[in-house]
């Protein structure tokens, strides 16, 4: 028997959800929670091998949810149901470790079917999504390499750019010459592919080099 716990905001999507699922007499939903912080409070004691979880709730989302199940021991394993067909969202669940990934929109054997297939130690992820997700991870291991080409000068001073310093601040900071600062970005900006400052603080952002909350 499979043991789901579903986290949703809303009360009838969480019981049509149930009702739905458990015609598989090999699933049974033993626990429903309307916020990421019911969540948190209640699959101890539920002890699900599996939560089906929504990312758009109120107060604690998915996102969080999942940052505080991913710091507690034996956490059960995660299948994201959401509204949400951005390729950036399915990244960010991968990147933390979601085990399956699927859209509100699918149909009922269609979530039957993520929900053994995460039960059963393999990844799930919402068909539709995996050419975009190829062609973005793809992506993402170019920019890596393009990573990887810069000095650690090099990184420092894009940094700093991607903060919103001239190279007048950024010389004073590193207590380096401006013209240092200029050709430390003229490599730079060769090696990333990029033609100005806001190219590469966007590049930067994109990469996790810095935050926009920096």
């Amino acid at each position: 028997m499979i043991r789901v716990m579903i986290v949703d905001d809303h009360k009838m999507v969480r019981e049509g959800l149930a009702k739905l699922i458990e015609f598989d007499k090999e699933i049974a939903v033993v626990e429903e929670a309307e916020s990421g912080k019911d969540c948190v409070e209640k699959f101890r004691r539920a002890k699900p091998d599996l939560i089906l979880l929504d990312i758009n709730m109120p107060g604690m989302d998915g996102i969080e949810t999942l940052k505080v199940l991913n710091n507690r021991k034996n956490r059960p394993k995660i299948l994201i149901l959401t509204v949400h067909n951005e390729i950036e969202y399915l990244i960010k669940v991968l990147d933390m470790g979601v085990e399956g990934y699927i859209l509100k929109d699918s149909g009922v054997r269609e979530l039957v079917r993520a929900i053994r297939t995460v039960y059963q130690g393999d990844r799930f992820i919402q068909p539709s999504l995996i050419p975009l997700l190829n062609s973005k991870l793809i992506a993402k291991d170019l920019d890596q390499e393009k990573l990887n080409e810069l000095s650690n000068r090099e990184l420092e001073v894009l940094k700093l750019v991607a903060k919103g310093l001239s190279n007048k601040d950024i010389a004073a900071y590193l207590s380096i010459s401006e013209r240092t600062v200029k050709n430390h970005l003229c490599s730079a900006f060769r090696k990333i592919d990029c033609y100005d400052r806001t190219q590469a603080a966007v590049f930067c952002i994109r990469n996790g080099v810095v935050s926009v909350h920096e």
